[in-house]
């Protein structure tokens, strides 16, 4: 039987995850900070007549990652699909962000945390030379926009994380994939703290649901890939930061940063 961990499965995207491992039959230890969400997510998995685990934990809380791979290995003996989904924004400039949750803790949660579990898990996988770990990221780690510094930067470790891993553990027969979504309409931006004097948001039609990309990680398990971008066009974006920064630099600014900030700036200093 398939054990599937996932972290951050309380809503949004891990929940939408965690109901279509159900469907496939998959075994499902589900972990997040509000248990009464956990447990009402478990009733619905076992309605397919599954082993669903819950537990409930703060990845802020480097003893609670240990304690999270513990009880799942104690439980299932080993973990065969890591989902690393967890994760949170504060969105602001950066002198205004406090050194604490939205700066320590962004990182730990979003990039510190799936190190530490899947370091945890990763053993059993090695001695049973197969697994797969997926890592949930962001869109954000390819391109960095203005206020979403601390979120980024935690975003691109987890890219370079994602991709180094899966150099170290392929001769293994363990997988690593990365998912890369843009806009998903779930609970991030309430949570994040976004407030623009410039109405500049993500429009309704471009933002992805969390089934979609539910759906998307699920297929890695049948057919795995080194990343998915969602969706799809977001790839010529990436293309477009990599290759002409400048022209996005130029873009960001007058059409963001200054209404923004309300600066009458005249661009970035040329180097």
């Amino acid at each position: 039987m398939t054990v599937v961990l996932i972290t951050g499965a309380s809503s949004g995207i891990g929940a939408g995850i965690a109901r279509l491992a159900a469907e496939r039959g998959y075994d499902l230890a589900i972990t997040a900070r509000r248990l009464d969400r956990l447990e009402a997510l478990r009733r619905e998995c076992e309605v397919f007549g599954v082993r669903v685990l819950t537990i409930q934990a703060d990845l802020m809380q480097k003893e609670q990652v240990q304690l999270i791979a513990q009880t799942v290995l104690n439980s299932f003996g080993g973990v065969d699909v890591l989902i690393n989904n967890a994760g949170f924004g504060r969105v602001d400039w950066l002198e205004n962000l406090d050194e604490g949750v939205s700066i320590a803790g962004q990182i730990q949660v979003n990039l510190v945390a799936p190190i530490q579990l899947t370091r945890q898990v990763l053993p059993t996988m090695i001695a049973r030379r197969k697994g797969h770990i997926i890592n949930i990221a962001s869109i954000a780690s390819f391109i960095a926009p203005p206020t979403y510094s601390v979120y980024a930067a935690s975003k691109f470790g987890l890219h370079g994380f994602t991709e180094a891993l899966r150099r170290e553990v392929a001769g293994y027969g363990i997988y690593v994939s990365g998912v890369y979504p843009g806009g998903v309409a779930t609970e991030f931006a309430a949570k994040a703290g976004i407030e623009r004097k410039s109405r500049v948001t993500t429009p309704s039609w471009m933002r992805l649901s969390a089934e979609q990309v539910a759906k998307a990680t699920l297929e890695l398990l049948d057919h795995p890939r080194r990343e998915v971008v969602l969706p799809g066009y977001m790839s010529l974006l990436i293309w477009l930061n990599r290759f002409a920064p400048a022209l996005v630099d130029w873009i960001v600014d007058r059409g963001f940063v200054q209404r923004e900030r309300g600066d009458l700036r005249k661009g970035y200093p040329q180097t």
